[in-house]
C-alpha cells in the first residue's frame, strides 16, 4: 500500500524504477529524510521490461567500474538491503562472427582485465559446453566472464523500496508530479496530483520520461524513447547454468527465465519516439537469426512477451549530474536497460553528489553539459 504524501522531505526522488529506488535506499541509509515518488506502480516503467542482465564486460573503464560496483552490490543484496533477487551469475557469453568485432573485443577484454574483470576469450568447444543450445556456425571467437549474469529487476526494486521504508524514508506510488516550484534558482517544493511536498532537493530518475520532468526546471535532457520487445518461451527441458548469450552482430540475446527462455533483439532501424510505429517484421527477423544462433527457439515457440520503452542518449551512456541553473536538481538515467544493470552504483553516486561527497568514480564524462560542447564519448555500448 502506498504511503501518505509527506508535507516535507529533505530529498524528493521522482521515479520508482531500479535507479530511483536505489537512490532512495542509499539516501535513506545515510540518514536523509527521502521521499520516492512513482506515478504508477514500482518498477512499472522500463525496469519491468528489462531483460535483467548484469555485467562488467564493457569497452571503457568508467562503465566497467559501474558494472563491477553494481555486481558486488547484487552479490550482497540478501544482506543489504535484504531481499532475494534470483541472482544467477551464469556469465555473459558474446558470440563474434566479424573480424572487426574480434579485434574490438580483444582491446576491450584487455581493458577489462586491467580493471579486475575476469573476462577472457574461450574456445568454441568451451562455448558449446557452456551453452549447448547456441548455434555456433560462422562464429569466429567468443568471450566469457563468470562475474556476469542476470537477476529479477522487479525484486531489486521491491528490495530497495523496503530498505527505504526500513530506514525511515517514504515511498509513494500512484502519485504523478505536476510541477516544481523554484525561487531565485532554489527549489522550494514539488507539486503532485495528491498535494505538495516542501523540499530543496529533487532527483530526477524518471527514465525515458525524464525530459518532461527536467523541463519543469528549464533543463533539457537529450534522451529519446525507443521501443523494444522481449519474448519468452513455454517451459522446456533446458541445461542448467546457461550464460546470458549475445549474438553481437544481430543483438539477439537469451537466457534462462524460470522453466523456459527469455529472448530479445533490438531493432536498430526502429525510429525514436513514443508514437513511432513498431515494425511487424521484427519477429521474422528474430526467427531468421534464431535459425543460426538459437535453433531451439523454433522448437519451443513463443509463449508470450512484453513491450516497453528504453532511453537512448546521443552516445549510448548514462547521464548523471546536477542542473547548472537550478540548485539541488540532480538527474540520473541509464541507457537501454543499463539503468537496472548499473542501478546500485548510480544510487551510491547520486547519494554522494547530494551529500557533497566525492563519488567513487569521476562522473564528469556522464554530465549532460558535454552534449552542448559536442564532446561525445566514442564508445557504443549497444547491448
Amino acid at each position: 500500500m502506498s504511503a501518505e504524501l509527506p508535507a516535507r522531505a529533505d530529498v524528493v526522488v521522482v521515479g520508482g524504477g531500479a535507479i530511483g529506488s536505489s537512490i532512495g535506499f542509499h539516501l535513506a541509509e545515510a540518514g536523509v529524510d527521502v521521499c520516492v515518488l512513482e506515478r504508477a506502480e514500482l518498477a512499472s516503467g522500463s525496469t519491468s521490461r528489462a531483460a535483467g542482465g548484469i555485467r562488467a564486460q564493457f569497452s571503457d573503464p568508467l562503465n566497467i567500474a559501474l558494472g563491477r560496483r553494481s555486481i558486488e552490490a547484487y552479490e550482497r543484496f540478501g544482506e543489504r538491503p535484504g531481499a532475494e533477487i534470483d541472482l544467477a551469475q551464469v556469465g555473459y557469453l558474446f558470440l563474434l562472427d566479424r573480424p572487426e568485432d574480434v579485434e574490438s573485443f580483444e582491446r576491450s577484454v584487455a581493458i577489462q582485465n586491467e580493471h579486475g574483470v575476469p573476462s577472457r576469450f574461450i574456445s568454441l568447444e568451451e562455448a558449446e559446453r557452456l551453452c549447448p543450445i547456441a548455434g555456433l556456425d560462422g562464429v569466429l571467437a567468443t568471450t566469457f566472464s563468470p562475474l556476469d549474469g542476470h537477476a529479477s529487476p522487479e525484486a531489486v526494486v521491491q528490495g530497495y523500496a523496503a530498505g527505504v521504508r526500513r530506514h525511515g524514508g517514504t515511498v509513494v506510488t500512484g502519485c504523478a508530479v505536476t510541477g516544481i516550484d523554484a525561487e531565485g534558482g532554489e527549489i522550494r517544493r514539488v507539486r503532485t496530483e495528491r498535494g505538495e511536498i516542501e523540499t530543496q532537493t529533487v532527483v530526477c530518475a524518471a527514465g525515458v520520461w525524464s525530459p518532461e520532468l527536467a523541463s519543469l526546471v528549464g533543463l533539457e535532457l537529450p534522451i529519446e524513447p525507443v521501443f523494444r520487445e522481449v519474448g519468452y518461451t513455454a517451459p522446456a527441458e533446458l541445461p542448467d547454468g546457461i550464460p546470458l548469450t549475445v549474438d553481437f552482430t544481430s543483438g539477439l540475446y537469451f537466457h534462462r527465465e524460470g522453466p523456459g527462455l527469455l529472448f530479445g533483439m533490438a531493432d536498430r532501424e526502429q525510429p525514436a519516439g513514443f508514437a513511432a510505429p513498431t515494425d511487424p517484421a521484427w519477429l521474422e527477423r528474430v526467427t531468421e537469426v534464431a535459425e543460426r544462433r538459437l535453433p531451439r527457439l523454433l522448437e519451443l515457440g513463443i509463449a508470450g512477451g512484453w513491450k516497453g520503452y528504453y532511453e537512448v542518449t546521443p552516445d549510448h551512456n548514462a547521464l548523471i549530474g546536477e542542473a547548472a541553473d537550478v540548485s539541488r536538481f540532480f538527474y540520473a538515467t541509464g541507457f537501454s536497460g543499463h539503468g537496472f544493470l548499473q542501478g546500485p552504483a548510480v544510487g551510491e553516486i547520486v547519494r554522494d553528489l547530494v551529500l557533497g561527497r566525492e563519488p567513487f568514480v569521476d562522473v564528469t564524462p556522464l554530465a549532460v553539459e558535454r552534449f552542448a560542447r559536442a564532446a561525445l564519448r566514442p564508445e557504443r555500448n549497444v547491448i
